[in-house]
């Protein structure tokens, strides 16, 4: 295993028998007493930036944690008050590196000295190398890579190319699906914020999550009988569809939808009825690819190659960067056709070499290997925890992503929003960030996604918490 490169003091793991788990501190960089105001000054308290916050932040989601974050290293973030948080979440679900790690702040100092930023129809070397070794990593034909900023605009920009390659507008996803918030992506996007808006784009449609946990259509035996789930879901998309279906948008493993993996086999089926009906297969990886799930690409388990593949997050371990692959066939097609993606930052050299980094390193200390071994480590300590507490419905999820789904009781396997909020707090209140989905209707599920060179004492101190968290919120109830 590599090594950590925590920078920070950390805390020694609490052992299984321990019956609480101490607040940790550590120095904070800045005094307590102060917040930064406009040009570098500063001004008033605490009170003072929470007040500005209330003023001049634009809220766009959850509630903001209760924490003024004054830095991070490694898997750990720590507060202007003194407080240390383990992250189980790799900030957004990005920092497989965990934080400031001193490679990438080598790359991004050095890069950014040089050539940082270019007008969008410039090359540079750190973007080409990268095109070429996404292209290294994946199964042929994917060869052909644009390189973007945000998992919502590889999303849009691939959205856009398999409309007009094939001539069609029409899109299919997961009824659970987070693709993103521009208008493709929310367009193909289910699991939340669709209401109020007004359209979006015209002939998107949802078709059912293959869920294990929950099945809707079952064989004799009361297992999901996701073949017939399909053909059902397809035959409606027929008799919606206006004869112009495009392209099929999904997630190998569902993340906002509640870390739901469809069974193997599903994917295979699924690029049939795309190829039966001339439409694209787009896998969006943006949580699941780089070794996040103990391979290259969640993809690899069922050895299905998409038609147009997209990655962020992981990409930039934490910096904007995000790409669309496709095929060299499918790209001259899209080029003779007029394609056009011309972003701000579309092909960047200061994000594209941090990238390079992030693939020098994956590849270096064979974290996907690592991601194995802890994720089977977590997925022990989880199925525990499960086996202490009644409310702890399913364990599910590949690798270091990973979801423990809470139920009002296991016969009815009705989830627990509320008991997922109060675990979540206490979690915080003990030193632990989690469960990133926190919108309502959601929060059922706890999401875990630690960096990939998280330790297996970091692993058993957020397994600890966790386990306090559930027992006295549920006993709470």
């Amino acid at each position: 295993m590599a090594a950590s490169h925590t920078t920070a003091p950390t805390a020694s793991s609490p052992t299984a028998s321990s019956p609480t788990v101490p607040s940790t501190t550590v120095p904070s960089t800045a005094s307590a007493d102060t917040a930064w105001g406009s040009a570098g000054t500063v001004r008033g308290s605490d009170e003072a930036f929470w007040a500005d916050a209330d003023r001049h932040l634009v809220r766009y989601g959850p509630a903001f944690t209760p924490e003024i974050i004054e830095s991070a290293a490694g898997s750990f973030v720590y507060t202007a008050g003194g407080r240390k948080l383990l992250d189980f979440t790799s900030g957004q679900m990005s920092a497989i590196l965990g934080h400031s790690h001193p490679e990438i702040v080598a790359t991004v100092q050095r890069q950014i000295a040089s050539l940082d930023h270019l007008f969008s129809g410039m090359l540079s070397r750190p973007v080409v190398d990268l095109a070429r070794r996404l292209a290294e990593t994946l199964p042929a034909p994917l060869e052909k890579a644009l390189l973007l900023t945000t998992g919502a605009e590889s999303n849009e920009a691939a959205v856009r190319m398999a409309k007009l390659v094939t001539g069609k507008h029409e899109i299919v996803s997961f009824a659970r699906s987070w693709h993103g918030m521009t208008q493709a992506a929310a367009s193909a996007t289910y699991s939340a914020g669709r209401k109020g808006y007004g359209p979006g784009a015209p002939g998107n449609f949802a078709i059912p999550v293959p869920n294990a946990y929950r099945p809707d259509f079952t064989t004799p035996d009361g297992a999901l009988d996701w073949r017939r789930q399909l053909d059902f879901a397809f035959d409606l998309i027929d008799a919606q569809s206006t004869g112009s279906l495009a392209a099929c948008l999904v997630e190998p493993i569902l993340s906002s939808g509640g870390i739901i993996e469809p069974p193997a086999g599903y994917f295979a089926a699924l690029k049939e009825k795309c190829r039966e009906r001339g439409m694209l297969l787009i896998l969006d990886e943006a949580q699941t690819g780089l070794c996040r799930t103990g391979t290259w690409y969640a993809l690899e388990r069922d050895g299905v190659v998409p038609d147009i593949l997209t990655l962020s997050k992981t990409l930039g371990a934490g910096l904007p960067l995000a790409a669309v692959v496709t095929s060299a066939e499918i790209e001259q097609e899209a080029y003779e056709r007029g394609f056009l993606f011309f972003t701000t930052h579309a092909a960047d050299p200061l994000v594209a070499a941090v990238g390079n980094t992030v693939l020098d390193v994956l590849t270096r200390d064979r974290l996907d290997e690592r991601a194995r071994s802890l994720g089977a480590f977590l997925r022990r300590g989880l199925d525990e925890i499960a086996g202490r507490h009644d409310v702890v419905g399913d364990i599910r999820g590949r690798g270091l992503l990973a979801g423990l789904e809470l139920v009002t009781d296991r016969e009815t396997r009705r989830s627990s929003s509320d008991l997922g909020a109060r675990v979540t707090q206490r979690c915080l209140e003990l030193g632990l960030h989690m469960n990133i989905v926190q919108l309502a209707g959601m929060g059922g599920v706890l999401r875990m996604a630690p960096p990939l060179t998280a330790t297996e004492e970091e692993l058993s101190l957020g397994l600890t918490i966790l386990d306090q968290a559930i027992g006295e919120s549920a006993a709470a109830r």
